[in-house]
């Protein structure tokens, strides 16, 4: 007896596997400078293929970009187990808020699944399986060091980097390193003790920041020069 196989499971030829990474490479840029609001003749464009092509890779928008949020549930759980090696566990727990933070930053596409894309509540419930187990790794390791305050729980930590990225999308064109400051000042009220409070990166004009504030509730900001 013979088992017919698929075309969805045969292996890609070579010049397929190099057009989807190329597509994907593309989307991934587009959907983080642009969000979901973009549509497949925009990715066509940026991956210099043929709509066509598109279409062939990933029948819809959908599957698109559930391809690319695994891929950046996989890069987060693998920061999460890295930090998770790090000797220190103060520094491991710093480590991993500021390079997650760092690409919800600069990744409007990104957000927008996590904040609410109506069709993302089951996909998030996936990828919290994959990422929460090396987190609470991190916290519950700098609670026993002494170094995170013992009532922070899990669910307090997605909740802050929404916070903070939301103002860091919105800061992206006048200010992109604004959401460090607050970050830093959110560790301070985190930490069990500290001698001092920390050296906080410095602050644009009072004009910028309401500037990048208008901007993460209303979208792109005009640009603001800073003098």
């Amino acid at each position: 007896m013979t088992t017919k196989t698929s075309a969805s499971d045969r292996p890609l030829r070579a010049d397929a596997e190099r057009n989807r990474e190329k597509i994907l490479t593309a989307a991934a840029s587009v959907f983080a400078a642009r969000g979901l609001n973009v549509v497949f003749d925009d990715i066509a464009a940026a991956a210099d293929v043929g709509v066509a092509t598109v279409y062939r890779r990933f029948p819809d928008k959908d599957s698109l970009v559930w391809a690319l949020f695994e891929n950046a549930v996989d890069e987060i759980a693998e920061l999460a187990r890295r930090a998770n090696d790090m000797a220190n566990s103060w520094e491991g727990f710093v480590w991993f808020l500021e390079q997650a933070l760092g690409r919800l930053c600069v990744n409007k596409g990104l957000r927008e699944v996590i904040m609410g894309a109506p069709y993302a509540e089951e996909r998030m419930t996936a990828a919290k399986t994959r990422i929460v187990p090396a987190m609470m790794a991190l916290i519950e390791r700098a609670q026993a060091d002494g170094y995170l305050r013992a009532d922070v729980v899990e669910a307090d930590i997605p909740v802050l980097e929404m916070m903070i990225s939301s103002l860091g999308g919105g800061a992206n064109e006048v200010a992109p390193d604004l959401w460090r400051r607050y970050l830093r000042i959110m560790l301070d009220g985190l930490m069990n003790e500290r001698p001092a409070p920390s050296v906080l990166p410095s602050c644009p004009s009072e004009t910028v920041v309401l500037e990048a504030i208008r901007a993460s509730r209303c979208g792109s900001p005009d640009r603001v020069v800073e003098p």
